[in-house]
């Protein structure tokens, strides 16, 4: 059959049809059993508490085991600890004491190379590997005798290690894997140089993995400069809000959470515009739906018991714009599809950050700009910061320094307002005080099986000050001078102490506890003044680092993606109402049908518009400037030599030099000779060749300084001893050994003669 031009064979596209098939197939297992780990690092990861990995260590793992580099985009808590560290066991392996570092781990702060390092005792406690941290701050002679342990993995700040590399003239020639965590972080402080200044030094055969929770244009040059064919991995697509979405967060308390909603929706919300209010329970909705309608503001509901009829014709009338407020819950928000709408209230807060996600992803579609309240009680401040460490954002609050801020409360004049206006329908409504009686039972029932917090954001939410906030921004228009003044006086009530306990204020003067407590106080007063100057010095550090200018990075785009990537691994993208519907089989087309492709397509897509610009902007070279303004310029740049006698250019001031831990800029091969005064101090070089001689004559010793400290480990190695047998024999052992073959012999013979007597006898039968 000749092919016909522009139509493609039908049996090739089955063939191919039936491979996509099996590969959808196989790629449904996943585990770390199916990834072929060593027995030693699958170990460690049970051990760990580690079942299934998760979706950043599912895709990045396999394609770090094959070789190559990967930049991969992931946030905080995604488990890109343990994707960077299992492959760095499995190509590393085993304990190597002569051939030094093979794993080297950047860091953007302390705090996270010290968790790094902890990760690396947890998982790799079975492989043997040797780790060590260079950190700035910590003793430099130290570090010198930790880099002469000859460690396996090096865990480092940029700045620090290059530093030490430095003085000690030290080779990275051996290093075989690089990771640097946090990358867009690396470079928000200012540590590019100092990367790329450590990149020179580094082997060409090495493997790098990057990990960032963004994709900066500064990211992707470093990229395609140190990394060799890098592969990356999107999986930040989907967690993702959209840009014209913005998210305002109240903190209210939880008796005052459904004034916060009147407040929203009478002084604040158009009522021309739609609106959805999340709640937590059916019931919740129910009770929200009663004190809408007597206050007057029309609104419809939805949950999962409300017939289909009911339920249809609710969803109609919003829609269609007779109603502007819908009340659902999660359950029933799952098949709801609103274009249009404009503004997302979260009445109680969501306990997933995925929900919050699905919820407020309903608003600012196709381009449409929209808002997101979320009423945040005591109790979900915890969920508050989750949601923040999923997103990669910040958390801002609106305090009386820095007024402007996503958290904030609403004026206590506007919410007393509501309060009293509910209180009074209450008095004279018996159906909503049995309603708000039923909605708190089912909120008691939400919360028990509501999922917990992370322990870490329970932790830190008490280091933030989001019960003395101050008025968000959006009401700060409405509060004035005598508003201001009644929220400073509010402040000072919250957060004064005394500086007695009840005894002493409360006690008389001469009684045993006001005594006691005098002297208690006086032994302690030291204590306590250096206690409140560290608080002090916390909040100032606070402050100067809110102040300090941060360093914006430039964005990526996709043309500069493309660049510097051959590969980008993104997930699948699912639709909504599929997740939710019965999976129905795909109709199968008929098999007259052929598919058809024209001849000219390719030179078709050739013809698009500014494709050709964009492939000249990629390929152009800039040597010298041909226009007026770029001659100017490039005069400009030039200076004379007296000695040369001609202009030269100028070159960088910071060219040739790196920035300490203290931000001075010194020159590359700048030395202060601690490294030579520690050698002669400790003797470190004596020291390394005694080692040397010592593995020469003792080959069978596992580790250059094994030594047995504990009781029962002495005790074992006693008995080792003991069961082994010495090559020399004394004459009481050869006699034994002599007797013990004659007797061996005789019984042997013995064996031979009864089995021949036994053949005789049946012979003669």
């Amino acid at each position: 059959m000749n092919d016909i031009p522009g139509f493609a064979d039908p049996s090739l596209l089955k063939d191919s049809a039936k491979n996509e098939e099996g590969k959808k197939k196989g790629n449904k297992k996943g585990g770390f059993q199916s990834m072929h780990l060593n027995y030693n690092v699958l170990k460690g990861i049970m051990k760990r508490g580690y079942k299934q990995p998760t979706p950043i260590q599912r895709k990045t793992i396999p394609i770090i085991l094959d070789g190559k580099d990967v930049v991969a985009m992931a946030r905080t808590g995604s488990g890109k600890t343990a994707a960077f560290l299992i492959p760095l066991f499995e190509k590393l392996k085993a304990r190597s004491a002569k051939s030094g570092a093979r794993g080297l781990i950047f860091s953007p702060t302390r705090e996270l190379a010290l968790q790094t390092l902890k990760f690396i005792k947890d998982i790799g406690r079975f492989v043997g590997l040797k780790a060590a941290v260079i950190l700035g701050g910590d003793s430099m002679e130290d570090q010198f005798s930790a880099i002469h342990g000859n460690p396996d993995i090096i865990v480092a700040t940029p700045g620090r290690l290059l530093h030490v590399c430095i003085e000690m003239e030290l080779k990275l020639n051996n290093i075989e894997y690089v990771v640097f965590d946090e990358a867009d972080r690396l470079f928000e402080m200012g540590l590019g140089d100092q990367l790329t200044e450590i990149i020179r030094r580094l082997p060409d055969t090495r493997q790098t993995v990057l990990f960032s929770a963004t994709l900066p244009k500064v990211l992707v040059e470093f990229a395609k400069a140190g990394l060799s064919d890098p592969v990356l991995l999107r999986l930040d697509v989907e967690s993702k809000l959209p840009t014209e979405l913005v998210c305002w967060y109240f903190n209210v308390r939880a008796e005052e959470k459904l004034a916060a909603l009147l407040v929203l929706l009478k002084t604040h919300i158009d009522l021309n515009q739609q609106t959805v209010v999340f709640a937590a329970t059916k019931h919740h909705v129910e009770y929200l739906h009663a004190v809408l309608d007597k206050v007057g503001i029309s609104n419809t509901y939805i949950y999962s018991n409300l017939d289909p009829s009911a339920r249809k014709i609710h969803a109609a009338k919003f829609s269609l714009g007779n109603v502007k407020v819908l009340i659902v819950t999660d359950v029933a928000a799952r098949g709801i599809d609103i274009p249009q709408l404009d503004n997302v209230i979260n009445f109680n807060f969501p306990a997933k950050p995925k929900l919050f996600v699905h919820r407020v992803g309903r608003c600012a579609r196709a381009g449409r700009s929209g808002t997101a309240y979320s009423l945040v009680a005591p109790d979900e401040y915890a969920y508050l910061l989750d949601l923040h460490l999923f997103l990669g954002r910040p958390l801002t609050i609106a305090t009386s320094a820095n007024k402007n801020g996503a958290v904030g409360k609403i004026p206590q004049a506007l919410i007393e307002e509501q309060h009293s206006s509910i209180l009074i329908l209450h008095e004279n409504n018996t159906d909503l005080v049995a309603l708000k009686k039923v909605a708190s039972n089912g909120y008691e029932q939400y919360i028990r099986s509501r999922p917990n917090a992370s322990a870490d954001s329970n932790r830190r939410i008490k280091e933030l000050p989001l019960s003395s906030c101050w008025v968000h921004p959006v009401f700060q228009h409405i509060s004035e001078e005598i508003e201001e003044e009644r929220e400073n006086l509010l402040d000072k009530m919250k957060t004064y102490r005394p500086h007695g306990t009840i005894f002493e204020i409360c006690g008389k003067n001469k009684s045993t506890e006001y005594q006691i407590m005098k002297q208690k106080r006086a032994f302690h007063k030291e204590k306590i003044s250096t206690h409140h100057q560290r608080l002090e010095q916390k909040q100032a550090e606070v402050e100067d680092t809110k102040n300090k200018d941060e360093i914006t990075l430039e964005n990526s785009n996709n043309d500069d993606i493309n660049d510097a990537f051959s590969e980008v691994v993104i997930p699948k993208k699912r639709k909504m109402d599929s997740l939710y519907k019965k999976n129905k089989k795909q109709k199968l087309k008929d098999e007259n049908y052929i598919p058809y492709t024209p001849i000219d397509q390719h030179t078709e897509q050739g013809l698009a518009v500014n494709n050709f610009q964009k492939e000249v902007l990629g390929a152009q070279l800039d040597i010298v400037g041909d226009s007026e303004e770029t001659l100017k310029l490039s005069k400009q740049l030039k200076v004379w030599d007296r000695k040369k006698k001609k202009m030269i250019d100028v070159t960088d001031s910071k060219a040739g030099k790196i920035k300490t831990e203290s931000g001075v800029w010194i020159p590359a091969t700048y030395k202060s000779q601690r490294y030579a005064q520690w050698k002669e101090r400790t003797k470190a070089d004596q020291e390394a060749d005694n080692d040397d001689e010592d593995a020469e004559e003792a080959p069978t010793q596992k580790g250059p300084h094994r030594k047995v400290f504990t009781h029962w480990a002495k005790h074992n190695e006693k008995i080792k001893l003991k069961q082994r047998k010495s090559e020399l024999k004394s004459s009481d052992q050869i006699v034994k050994a002599r007797l013990l073959a004659e007797k061996k012999k005789q019984k042997q013979k013995k064996g031979k003669g009864k089995s021949k007597g036994n053949k005789g006898k049946r012979g003669r039968k």
